[in-house]
């Protein structure tokens, strides 16, 4: 009996472990409204917004957003929400990497991750 309980117990303790590694979405839910691209123009691009470890949205200057989601979890994206990139031409592409920004006694360069491609949405009213 007392075997059967300590395997429960671990059982249960391994099952809580592999929980953290779950990934959660907290970007705010949205409508596609177009096809993907592949680039965005940098001089269109009016703010970014880092929604989580594999999601940011890029506002644009003519008032379109474009959600990119990560080819896979990029770490500390979500906590820094900062990020910084390099690219030769005057476009941001799917093929392009970014690397996370961190803070603390000047700005420390994270982990380097590859865009996704960048998907027109429309974003639910502010309440």
């Amino acid at each position: 009996m007392r075997s059967a309980l300590l395997l429960l117990f671990v059982t249960a303790a391994l099952a809580g472990c592999s929980g953290t590694a779950v990934r959660t979405s907290q970007a705010p839910p949205a409508q596609v409204t177009g096809e993907p691209v592949s680039c965005v123009l940098l001089q269109n691009i009016r703010e970014t917004k880092v929604r989580d470890d594999s999601t940011i949205d890029f506002m644009m200057r003519d008032g379109k957003v474009y959600r990119n989601t990560l080819s896979s979890s990029c770490p500390q994206l979500g906590f820094e929400r900062s990020f910084t990139y390099a690219t030769s031409i005057s476009q941001l592409c799917s093929v392009d990497i970014i690397t996370v920004l961190q803070q603390g006694g000047g700005l420390l360069r994270g982990a380097s991750c590859g865009l996704g491609p960048f998907t027109p949405i429309a974003l639910p009213p502010r309440k």
